[in-house]
């Protein structure tokens, strides 16, 4: 984090995951301003909190640097106001939301391998600070988290912190590493999104899902 342009993108990274939280809140659940406040704080800083518990670094980062909070409330707040226009920018924060996504995962594996953890819980640690606020605000409001059904989610965050990993393993993490990770990350969760793709589910699960569905109907 002594790099300016990754904490530049680790805050950026953080607004708007607290604006994609709040506006998740808002429209899946009828909270007042202090639930949708609270959700998107959770879905910015509820993956780094929970590595820095793990790894002890306490107290977390998001409770030493204001800007942090300041950055998730803003980002909260900016989506509760305003969700209504935001839903025609869906595309941009899509993209916005994907460069969080990036820039957790390689600074969560990074960070986990300066306080001496392993290669496998590192790369472990640095996925879980890029979908751990998303997956904590969804069982909040009663739906399956995103990481396990959403476009490939988990799975380019795995690819970042392993790419961290095996940077610092070979003594070239920096800069260029840190972001030629980042950027890896973000292209696969980009052709997730835009061709639709998921990772592989259970034999016959597709066709078990069609059959819910047609049962949903003749109920309905």
């Amino acid at each position: 984090m002594t790099q300016p342009l990754l904490l530049v993108l680790d805050l950026t990274g953080t607004f708007v995951f607290g604006l994609n939280g709040a506006l998740t809140a808002v429209r899946a659940a009828r909270l007042d301003v202090v639930g949708v406040l609270t959700l998107g704080v959770i879905t910015a800083l509820g993956g780094g909190i929970t590595r820095d518990v793990l790894i002890g670094a306490i107290p977390p980062a998001a409770f030493t640097d204001w800007r942090y909070l300041a950055l998730a409330l803003g980002g909260s707040a900016v989506a509760f106001v305003l969700s209504r226009r935001l839903d025609a920018l869906g595309t941009p924060i899509l993209v916005l939301d994907a460069v969080g996504l990036s820039v957790f995962a390689v600074i969560g594996a990074a960070k986990a391998l300066e306080f001496g953890l392993g290669a496998a819980p590192a790369v472990l640690l640095g996925a879980v600070t890029a979908v751990g606020g998303g997956t904590i605000r969804d069982t909040l409001v009663r739906q399956v988290p995103t990481v396990l059904h959403s476009e490939l989610y988990a799975i380019p965050a795995l690819i970042a912190a392993g790419l961290t990993v095996a940077a610092v393993g070979a003594g070239v993490y920096g800069l260029p590493a840190a972001l030629g990770a980042a950027a890896v990350c973000f292209v696969v969760r980009m052709i997730g999104v835009r061709f639709h793709l998921h990772a592989p589910g259970p034999p016959g699960a597709g066709q078990r899902a069609q059959e819910h569905e047609r049962d949903d109907d003749e109920r309905s």
